[in-house]
Order: C-alpha cells, then sequence, then structure tokens
C-alpha cells in the first residue's frame, strides 16, 4: 500500500501511538494515507476503535516481525 506518510511509533505504547496518528493526520490532506508502524500489540484494536470514532478508513492492517502496521485514509 502507498502512503503519502509514515509514522513510527516503535516502543510507545497506548494512548501515544492514537495521539500521534491523530496529529499526523491533522496536517493531511482527504483521501492521503498514513501508514503508522508500533510494537504495541494493542494498537490492532486501538486503530480499529479510532477509525470508527473519528470516520478516517482503516484500509489495511499487518502484523509480523512483532511489528504492527496500520494503514489510514484520512477522511
Amino acid at each position: 500500500m502507498q502512503a503519502q506518510k509514515e509514522l513510527d511509533t516503535r516502543g510507545l505504547n497506548c494512548p501515544l501511538p492514537i495521539l500521534k496518528a491523530k496529529k499526523a493526520l491533522a496536517d493531511m490532506r482527504s483521501g492521503e494515507v498514513l501508514k503508522i508502524v508500533s510494537t504495541d500489540p494493542g494498537s490492532m484494536r486501538d486503530f480499529q476503535a479510532f477509525a470508527r470514532q473519528t470516520g478516517n478508513e482503516l484500509v489495511e492492517q499487518e502484523s509480523g516481525n512483532d511489528e504492527f502496521v496500520h494503514f489510514l485514509r484520512r477522511r
């Protein structure tokens, strides 16, 4: 998946990945995609809830090598 911006939140636990993603999305245009890389297993669930609550689209989630990757499309 192609992303216009990437955010590295490795080593951070909830709620920091969500807060950093929210700040990054605020600086993006509608339709642009943000890639977030995290090491927090709870981020899978957290970003699903974040997308539902904010109206941003959770396009894809991947996990492997103890990392969790999320792609959010700005509403």
